[in-house]
């Protein structure tokens, strides 16, 4: 082996009787080596894009959440949020409600969703830290406020500088009522802050204080959730092991992830189908591998006659032209891996790719995961392996050709 790959070597290195040779060999390399860059950045690119969100998402959502398996409200007492609040590596426990109600700002009118929450609140999630315009007040001397949402203050036009104009909350009453009735009970909030998650809560949440939200539902004391910040270092499976024995049965307890499934899933399945596209043109790419190595085999067939007239065999013969393709594959993934790591810090440090005004960030995020080299390396290496297989067997074939000649 160590034979087969010196003469691979020295191949790959030595001078080729024809430049041409050369030039195909290089621009094999060069595609390898722009597809290992992209195929590493795609997957960077992906990955800061999953950690923005998944920090913004945990500045709304909690650590854990706590909700029925089935219906959307329940009570409970302070003392079960005690004990909650009690377990080891529990830091904070919010009673939050919430339910589909009409908001009404001027004349204009958009169906989301109120969310009640209590003083805890801010200290289970950083819900304070996405107010982007205005205060995080939700009560103040008797009077009830909310933090909107940047999508639905801009359905709704709402100004939250204005301290006269209320948004009018309109929950259809729970009891029958007579034809010449109205059948929603209102309330009303006054703006006092913009919060942006840059997700769909953006576009469909209205929070405001959990008295006010239990009046409006016409509830005394009731709750769709309890939300748990926990310590850093916390052992979930201990901690809902825990909270199953105080809650019992008919509840549900999901983690940061569980709460954002089905977007993270999509999100995850975007990124590997973008990756999948990108081997697909490396695939492209190794077009080019397999005729340079198909050159070098024509031009090294006396070298091949002679190493098989001193005894190699057609199977070291193969493995020489493979370790040959493996090299041209590994040239191209360690310059390849060495541009990416470049461009990595250029975005990092200067944001080279700008994103266009409106998101919340200036450039495109990035974020470089060792399993994702592992991933794209031997993606390459395998391309390089497979393109390597019909020049290698052209070679091990050669002697006899040779001798028909």
């Amino acid at each position: 082996m160590k034979l087969t790959f010196e003469i691979a070597r020295r191949y790959l290195l030595g001078k080729k009787s024809n430049n041409a040779i050369n030039m195909i060999t290089w621009i094999s390399i060069l595609g390898i080596t722009i597809g290992t860059a992209a195929l590493i950045l795609i997957l960077s690119v992906f990955n800061g894009f999953e950690s923005l969100l998944s920090s913004l998402f945990d500045s709304f959502n909690p650590d854990m959440k706590i909700v029925l398996d089935e219906g959307k409200s329940f009570e409970i007492n302070d003392e079960t949020v005690k004990q909650i609040k009690s377990i080891e590596g529990v830091i904070a426990v919010s009673k939050t409600i919430e339910e589909t109600a009409l908001f009404e700002y001027n004349d204009a009118q958009e169906v989301g969703i109120i969310k009640g929450v209590d003083s805890e609140y801010n200290n289970a999630t950083d819900i304070d830290t996405t107010v982007r315009h205005g205060d995080y007040v939700l009560k103040e001397d008797n009077i009830n406020y909310a933090v909107i949402g940047a999508g639905m203050r801009t359905k709704l036009g709402v100004n939250y500088n204005d301290l006269i104009t209320p948004i009018s909350i309109h929950m259809p009453l729970r009891k029958k009522v007579g034809p010449m009735s109205n059948p929603f009970k209102t309330l009303e909030v006054y703006p006092s802050g913009v919060f942006s998650v840059q997700s769909e809560a953006d576009l469909q949440y209205i929070i405001s204080n959990y008295e006010f939200v239990n009046r409006l539902l016409s509830y005394k004391n009731k709750t769709s959730a309890l939300e748990l910040r926990l310590e850093d270092d916390h052992e979930e499976d201990e901690i809902r092991s825990s909270i199953d024995e105080i809650m019992g049965s008919g509840f549900v307890t999901k983690n940061s992830y569980e709460q954002n499934e089905a977007y993270l899933k999509i999100m995850n399945i975007e990124k590997w189908v973008s990756y999948l596209i990108a081997s697909l043109t490396m695939f492209l790419i190794a077009f080019n591998l397999v005729g340079c190595l198909w050159m070098i085999v024509l031009d090294k067939r006396k070298d091949i006659s002679i190493l098989k007239s001193m005894g190699m065999t057609a199977r070291q013969i193969k493995e020489i032209f493979i370790a040959e393709g493996m090299l041209i594959g590994l040239v191209g993934v360690v310059i390849g891996t060495v541009l990416a790591l470049f461009f990595y810090f250029l975005q990092k440090q200067f944001g080279l790719v700008a994103i266009p005004e409106g998101f919340m960030v200036d450039s495109y995020p990035i974020e470089l995961k060792l399993t994702d080299f592992i991933i794209v390396i031997t993606t390459v290496l395998g391309i390089s392996y497979i393109a390597s297989i019909l020049p290698a067997r052209k070679a091990s074939r050669i002697e006899t050709q040779l001798r028909s000649d």
